[in-house]
């Protein structure tokens, strides 16, 4: 019965040993794809919560932790906010602003 263990045991370890080096099609290990993902989501928290942006539809993509904005705003200013904020947000390494300005 202790070897059935210990054997499970080797057996799960090398489980967590081979997931945690594997990679996604796009060459990032899960936590990478996790990290994105909480990056996009705190930066889109952020962006709804300020009362500059929150009626605007801006769509935030995170790739290795640049964030990318794309969507419409109405003036410069608002453009110009919705990059500082998503700069505020902790693992955010750099913004990529293709907003444009609504007419």
């Amino acid at each position: 019965m202790k070897r059935k263990v210990i054997i499970l045991l080797i057996l799960l370890l090398v489980g967590v040993i081979s997931l945690s080096s594997c990679r996604t099609p796009a060459g990032r290990t899960p936590g990478e794809v996790i990290d994105d993902a909480t990056i996009t989501a705190a930066v889109k928290a952020k962006l709804f919560r300020d009362p500059y942006l929150s009626g605007f539809a801006i769509s935030v993509t995170t790739f290795k932790g640049e964030v990318t904005l794309t969507g419409a705003v109405g003036t410069e200013f608002q453009r110009e906010r919705a990059t500082a904020v998503a700069r505020s947000v902790p693992g955010v390494r750099a913004v990529h602003n293709l907003l444009k300005l609504k007419y």
